[in-house]
C-alpha cells in the first residue's frame, strides 16, 4: 500500500479538482468535462456572488462565465437537474440510473388520491404552452404532499403537482429566472433514446456500489466513514457501506493509500493511478488562489477537509446572526496547497461592484506581498464573473 505525505495527499485532491497548477479545465467543453468528472454539483438557489453550482465552476474553469452553465443545462441540454446529493446538476448521460428515484416517487403518488386526480388537468394546462410555473397552472384548492426523492413538501397546489410530476421524470426545469423554476415536458426536450433506455443496475446494492463509486471520484480521496458526501443515497447504512467498499477493492475498482500523520486508510478510483504516479514524483505546482464555493464537492466531507488542510469550515448562512463567527454567506479561500483563509463578497449587480466585506486569515498565515497580489488577482476575476466593474472593500 502506498504512503503518501500529507501535503502530497492535498496536491492530488487538488489536482484531481483541477485547483492547483495551470487550469485543468477549459470554455464551456471544460465545464462540462468537470460535472462528468464529478458525477453531479450541488445546486443551491441563493446569490450573493453567485449561485454555488457557478462558484464551484468558476474556480476551476478558465474563462468560465454563468452562461456557460445555463447553456449546459437549457440549450444544449447535455445537464440536468434531478437530486442527487440533495438537489443537483448532473451530466444527462445519467437520467437512466436515476429510474429507480422515479418509479418511488410515481408510487409516492398513490398515498395521496387527491394529487393523483389533479394531474390530468395539469396537464393539459401544460402542453398548452411552452413551459410553466407554478404561477401559470389554474388548480384550485390546497394539498398537503411530500417528496418522495428530496425534503420537498407543501400545500400550494401548482407548485406541489409540478414538482410531483418533476420527480417522475414527467416534467425536466426547462430554465431558471433566479429561484423560480420554469417546467416543461421531459419527452420535449430530453432525446427519447434517453427516455426509454433502462437502468442499466438492476439491484440497489449495484445501485449503491455506482453511486458510492462516484461518490469517492467527486471528492477525490474519500475513507469508510459516516459524512455528508454520501448524503441521499438510500439504505446506505454503515454496514452496507463496508460491503461495498469491500467490493470495489476486490474488484479494482478502488485502491487504498496510507498518509502520514492519519490513522484512517483513505481510497482513490483505480482509474487516478497515473494521478497518483505523478504526484510521487514531487512535481513543482504552480499555486493558484480560488474562492471555493460553499457547497463545493470538494468539502462534502468537512471532517476529512480539517483532517488533511488543517481547515475547520462551516457555511453559517442558516447560523443565527448573533451566533455566526464570521458571517451570513462566506468561502474558503485557497491559495496553492492550503487554505490560507475565507472571504465574504457581495456582487452590487445595480452598481457593477464586487464588495468585499472582509477577509479573515488563518492564524498561521504570514501575509505576503505575493500572497496578497494572488488574492487580488482572485477577486478581480471574481469581479469579472459577476460582471462587476470594481473591486471595492468596505
Amino acid at each position: 500500500m502506498i504512503t503518501l505525505t500529507n501535503r502530497q495527499a492535498r496536491q492530488f485532491i487538488l489536482l484531481k479538482h483541477g485547483l492547483l497548477g495551470e487550469y485543468k479545465f477549459v470554455g464551456k467543453e471544460g465545464a462540462l468535462a468537470y460535472i462528468r468528472q464529478a458525477g453531479c454539483i450541488q445546486y443551491d438557489p441563493i446569490d450573493v456572488c453567485g449561485k454555488n453550482p457557478e462558484l464551484v465552476l468558476q474556480s476551476r474553469v478558465k474563462g468560465c462565465t454563468k452562461k456557460m452553465l445555463s447553456e449546459l443545462l437549457y440549450k444544449d441540454r447535455a445537464l440536468i437537474d434531478y437530486p442527487d446529493k440533495n438537489l443537483s446538476i448532473m451530466p444527462a448521460e445519467d437520467w437512466p440510473y436515476f429510474e429507480r428515484y422515479r418509479k418511488a416517487s410515481r408510487e409516492n403518488a398513490e398515498k395521496f388520491p387527491e394529487m393523483e386526480a389533479i394531474l390530468e388537468e395539469a396537464r393539459l394546462q401544460i402542453e398548452k404552452k411552452p413551459f410553466v410555473c407554478s404561477d401559470d397552472l389554474k388548480l384550485e384548492g390546497k394539498i398537503f404532499w411530500r417528496s418522495a426523492i428530496h425534503w420537498s413538501a407543501g400545500t400550494n397546489m401548482s407548485r406541489s403537482v409540478l414538482e410531483q410530476m418533476y420527480s417522475t421524470g414527467e416534467l425536466v426545469i426547462h430554465h431558471k429566472k433566479g429561484a423560480r423554476k420554469y417546467y416543461a415536458p421531459a419527452k420535449k426536450h430530453l432525446p427519447i433514446d434517453l427516455l426509454t433506455k433502462k437502468d442499466p443496475l438492476h439491484s440497489d446494492l449495484l445501485h449503491n456500489e455506482w453511486r458510492v463509486l462516484r461518490r469517492i471520484g467527486a471528492v477525490g480521496l474519500m475513507w469508510n466513514k459516516p459524512s455528508d458526501a454520501w448524503l441521499n443515497i438510500w439504505g446506505l447504512k454503515s454496514e452496507e457501506r463496508e460491503a461495498i467498499f469491500k467490493k470495489l477493492l476486490d474488484e479494482n475498482k478502488i485502491s487504498p493509500i496510507l498518509i502520514e500523520g492519519q490513522k484512517d486508510i483513505f481510497y482513490h478510483l483505480k482509474e487516478d493511478v497515473d494521478l497518483l504516479q505523478f504526484i510521487l514524483q514531487n512535481p513543482s505546482l504552480k499555486p493558484r488562489c480560488e474562492c471555493i464555493a460553499p457547497l463545493d464537492n470538494f468539502l462534502w466531507d468537512r471532517r476529512l477537509i480539517q483532517a488533511l488542510f488543517a481547515f475547520d469550515y462551516k457555511w453559517e448562512i442558516y447560523t443565527p446572526l448573533e451566533k455566526r463567527k464570521f458571517g451570513y454567506y462566506v468561502l474558503p479561500l485557497l491559495w496553492g496547497e492550503r487554505f490560507i483563509g475565507r472571504i465574504e463578497v457581495i456582487a452590487n449587480k445595480k452598481e457593477k461592484t464586487l464588495l468585499v466585506k472582509n477577509i479573515w486569515y488563518e492564524e498561521n498565515i504570514k501575509i505576503t506581498k505575493k500572497q496578497t497580489a494572488a488574492v487580488t488577482s482572485c477577486l478581480k476575476k471574481m469581479a469579472r464573473f459577476n460582471q462587476c466593474d470594481i473591486v471595492a472593500y468596505s
